[in-house]
């Protein structure tokens, strides 16, 4: 599918359990936002089966710049600005070439 670029994986805890469904609401819009980005050709919410307070985020961004404007788009300060998630972990990888 890829073959290079920016690639993110993030695991976000929701702060309060009994706003799972708001927390959800509000990630869902974000990827929708952020994938109409310069830069962002991936941004997949992923919901923990087996903890409901968790989410992944699978992202790829062309460059660590497309990455780094992704957080003073107001979008994403708008959800920031929310408080419902924290970043438990985040991993930058590469895609591994055969």
């Amino acid at each position: 599918m890829f073959d290079k670029g920016y690639f993110i994986t993030a695991e976000l805890k929701v702060k309060n359990i009994e706003m799972v469904s708001e927390a959800k609401s509000a990630l869902k819009t974000l990827c929708e936002k952020t994938l109409k980005e310069p830069g962002c050709s991936l941004f997949t919410l992923h919901h923990c089966a087996e903890r409901k307070d968790r989410f992944i985020l699978w992202e790829r961004f062309e460059d660590e710049a497309a990455f780094k404007q992704h957080f003073i788009e107001q979008h994403t300060k708008d959800y920031v600005d929310l408080g419902l998630t924290e970043v438990v972990q985040y991993f930058q990888s590469d895609v591994v070439s055969a």
